[in-house]
């Protein structure tokens, strides 16, 4: 698993600009009053990086507590929490060792985050531990980039991104037999003296099959409830790059 986002995290948002967070979390939103049934409004926010969607849920009154690895990314997500004002708790933790002090009426996990786990017995300590802090029939909502993502989209790629603060080299390396790509960024940013420094940065991301996603899901208690494909409400097509799972946890607080 990826633990550092040490440089990346300095130029996050600027690089993700393109991401509607607000429609995002109106997205998560939606799905979440279609099955909620939980009384109260806790959620978490598993590997929230800057904080950018735990600001937009928290501003549609909930209660979020998010949790993060790389202390760079929360650092951001505070000075965030500082300027809006917003009744948002933050704590640094490896999603795989969560140790919470209450239980979750709702768990959401965006933005590939459980593709940056690098086993599936990793992602099954995940599940295990959303179920373990999951209020009963609380809802655990993530998604994940498929399989069609990385052997064709991501694959073998180099991507250049530019914006008044850097430009980014992003070059992919695709292992085939693990469906894991290997990403390598290369940032230039412009100095006052007009001179570029170079920085870098380093992770990897792991495609898994829908039938070990769904596996897992229901091996850690979790009913699924909904399957849906690229931010809609409509199940996934051939060429998805993106799946979102609704799950409830009917085997809360319970050590698998």
């Amino acid at each position: 698993m990826m633990t550092g986002y040490s440089v990346f995290a300095r130029y996050y948002d600027s690089l993700t600009a393109n991401i509607d967070y607000h429609k995002r979390a109106e997205y998560f939103n939606d799905i979440i009053n279609r099955f909620k049934t939980t009384k109260g409004n806790i959620l978490l926010d598993l590997a929230c990086g800057t904080g950018s969607i735990s600001e937009e849920m928290a501003k549609i009154g909930y209660d979020v507590i998010g949790v993060d690895y790389s202390d760079e990314m929360l650092g951001i997500a505070l000075d965030k929490k500082f300027e809006s004002g917003l009744n948002i708790q933050y704590l640094c933790q490896d999603m795989r060792k969560l140790d919470l002090y209450g239980s979750m009426d709702v768990t959401i996990c965006a933005l590939d985050s459980i593709n940056h786990l690098n086993s599936i017995s990793d992602v099954k300590k995940v599940f295990k531990n959303v179920a373990l802090f999951s209020e009963p029939d609380g809802l655990f909502i993530f998604d994940v980039n498929t399989l069609f993502k990385h052997r064709n989209i991501l694959a073998n790629n180099t991507f250049t991104y530019e914006t008044d603060k850097v430009f980014c080299v992003w070059e992919n390396t695709l292992i085939p037999e693990t469906n894991e790509v290997k990403m390598n960024l290369e940032f230039f940013e412009m100095e006052e003296n007009g001179l570029y420094s170079r920085s870098s940065d380093s992770f990897s991301e792991k495609a898994y099959s829908e039938e070990a996603v769904e596996t897992l899901l229901n091996e850690c208690g979790f009913e699924i409830l909904g399957k849906f494909g690229d931010d809609t409400l409509l199940p996934p097509a051939c060429d998805s790059q993106r799946i979102v799972y609704a799950a409830r946890c009917v085997n809360s607080g319970q050590i698998l």
